[in-house]
């Protein structure tokens, strides 16, 4: 099917939203319930009819548009650097992932297992977290370029502050995924920034 420019600012939109979460949670210890959720659902949802269903809809990505835009802004002076790093390093470690079908088979099986288990512990359980935050461990950790997350150590230290952060990158993954699935690259944050920015700005201001 043929995607559009919005799919493919929504897909960003969530590697952008995982990035901006994981660097709350290391400088501040936590950060926005909803938001966090929807990314974490997001690794679950394996069968969505369209793009927005990933996140269940626009208001599950809205902070990852706003990020979006704010770090696509050329008139902003002050752009997160460490959200950017960690969104462009999630980018490069899907192109890495996807060269390696075993790896991503382990991933899809576990997730796959997880999914299953949600009658007894929810998505936002502690121990589904751990679960999540060990795939991302066993797998995407070991892959280089490390994403080096920084923050205070007494939030990084803490055990349920670091599995959120790992189970978020490896939503930030997933929607690496789905952006190359809708046709997204490098090269287009790089030639493209004032169309991601428009839709991300025209997505956002539907449902403000």
């Amino acid at each position: 099917m043929p995607y559009t420019q919005e799919d493919k600012t929504i897909a960003l939109a969530g590697v952008f939203q995982a990035a901006q979460l994981v660097t709350e949670i290391a400088r501040k210890g936590k950060s926005n319930q909803a938001a966090i959720e929807s990314s974490l659902e997001s690794l679950l949802r394996f069968d969505a009819p369209d793009v927005v269903s990933v996140f269940g809809d626009l208001t599950g990505v809205i902070q990852g548009l706003r990020t979006l835009q704010k770090q696509l802004d050329n008139t902003a002076y002050e752009r997160n650097t460490d959200i950017t790093r960690y969104a462009i390093t999630i980018i490069h470690l899907q192109r890495k992932l996807e060269k390696d079908p075993a790896m991503l088979e382990q991933i899809t099986s576990r997730l796959d297992s997880i999914k299953s288990q949600l009658d007894y512990f929810d998505l936002s359980h502690t121990n589904t977290i751990a679960k999540l935050a060990d795939i991302y461990k066993s797998t995407i950790s070991n892959m280089q370029p490390k994403i080096i997350v920084e923050g205070e150590q007494a939030f990084l230290s803490n055990g349920v502050n670091a599995d959120k952060i790992r189970a978020l990158l490896l939503a930030g993954i997933r929607s690496a995924v789905l952006w190359r699935q809708t046709g997204g690259s490098r090269l287009q944050l790089l030639f493209s920034r004032k169309k991601y920015f428009s839709s991300a700005k025209q997505l956002s201001e539907k449902i403000q």
